[in-house]
């Protein structure tokens, strides 16, 4: 089968593009674990089926999430791994660990991300997206990602890890520069792209130490002293690499992909104007709506695994050390799974979409991404009246956490209940 693999992992295709639904759809009717040699980076099996992608998914013993790193890597980052790796790269965070490792560390927090732990947020949460559209008045024109889809997840994580309004500005700048750092709107300024990383990184570092320094000497409720106090299950204290890996990734893999999801929520919106009708009609399916903005959107587009040892895959033999691309976006939209998988239908039912992964690294902050987007969806079935795109979407030069990066929109809004 032909295919040019810079479709599926280049960052500036995605920007030009957006994820390639239709090469996707080619690779699961023709093949499904396609080997791929792109120009400029690791070589990958591009895994799109979403039956294939849970056997992987499963099977941690045998395709590793800490062996080869989690994304596929540039020449150049490869080359950065070989001094030593960044700071970043250096914090152990669970989204790259192992059994046993990893359900050690997942359970340091994961009370505070029960559904139980997660109603405590809820005021926080609607207060949240109801200030945000109250903010944009009775009607005008705005760009979607700046004003709302990023300042959302932004005041409601900062509120959990206790960090200062104050320094929220310079927080989303840092992730942006960390997660979409192949961005040229979003590049640091910085000798090399190494350099930009490790500045980030230390940066990253300064904000979280001051954190778990003033949560140890003033404790509170919040997932920020839960963490500056936290053990093992087995008693041991959390190490102070992997507590800084945790503050990390609460922080930048939360606030992004909500960010984008709720992006992708109104292109949907926007693109399936009666679908939104239909939640205004019927406002208690929000919830099956935020399923649906999941799947549809698919905001993870991929996590990579390394093969710990030769291996099938859907018949296809690899070979230890191999990496497999489990493309979430693709198994979403895989037509053994659902019927018509590129509509956006918010009554979709059953609906196992692949949008928070899978078994072992099923994402810990699902149930907060989850009463997040379903604040700020409810609001748009509430208080939206007229709703049209006001110029063109242009989306970041990222091939993991995808999504628009300026969405403007034209509205009316009819005022708050």
């Amino acid at each position: 089968m032909d295919v040019d693999p810079l479709d599926l992992i280049c960052p500036k295709r995605y920007g030009e593009n957006g994820q390639p639904h239709d090469l996707l759809a080619r690779l699961r009717q023709n093949s499904p674990v396609h080997w791929c040699e792109p120009d400029g980076y690791q070589n990958f099996w591009a895994v799109t089926r979403h039956a294939d992608i849970i056997e992987v998914s499963t099977q941690p013993e045998l395709f590793s999430s800490e062996a080869g790193n989690i994304t596929v890597l540039s020449d150049q980052q490869v080359a950065d791994q070989a001094k030593g790796g960044s700071i970043v790269a250096n914090m152990r965070t669970i989204i790259s660990m192992d059994p046993p490792d990893h359900r050690l560390y997942r359970k340091v927090a994961s009370g505070f991300f029960t559904p139980r732990g997660i109603s405590q947020l809820e005021q926080i949460v609607n207060d949240s997206a109801k200030a945000l559209f109250d903010s944009l008045g009775d009607e005008g024109e705005c760009d979607f990602v700046d004003v709302v889809a990023q300042r959302h997840p932004l005041r409601v994580l900062a509120t959990i890890l206790g960090i200062d309004r104050n320094d929220e500005e310079r927080l989303l700048v840092l992730t942006q520069q960390l997660l979409a750092g192949d961005d040229p709107d979003y590049q640091r300024d910085a000798g090399s792209r190494y350099e930009a990383t490790q500045e980030v990184g230390m940066e990253f570092y300064a904000m979280f130490d001051r954190i778990v320094k003033d949560r140890r000497a003033n404790p509170s409720q919040d997932l920020a002293s839960m963490l500056a106090h936290a053990h093992l299950p087995t008693g041991e204290p959390l190490g102070e690499i992997e507590m800084f890996g945790y503050y990390l990734i609460v922080f930048v893999a939360g606030h992004d992909t909500t960010r984008n999801g709720l992006s992708g929520a109104l292109e949907a919106f926007l693109a399936y104007p009666d679908q939104l009708q239909r939640l205004r009609e019927n406002p208690e399916m929000a919830k099956d709506a935020v399923e649906e903005v999941v799947r549809w959107s698919a905001p993870v587009n991929y996590m990579k695994r390394t093969a710990l040892a030769d291996a099938t895959v859907a018949g296809q033999p690899v070979k230890e050390g191999d990496f497999l691309v489990l493309f979430y976006a693709s198994g979403n939209r895989d037509e053994a799974v659902f019927a018509r998988p590129h509509d956006f239908d918010i009554g979709r039912s059953p609906n196992r979409h692949l949008g928070f992964g899978w078994a072992e690294h099923y994402c810990l902050g699902a149930h907060l991404a989850r009463a997040t987007t379903q604040a700020l969806v409810s609001q748009l079935a509430e208080r939206v009246i007229e709703l049209e795109p006001a110029g063109p979407v242009v989306r970041t030069e990222s091939n993991l956490v995808v999504g628009a990066k300026r969405l403007p929109v034209r509205y009316k809004l009819r005022p708050a209940a």
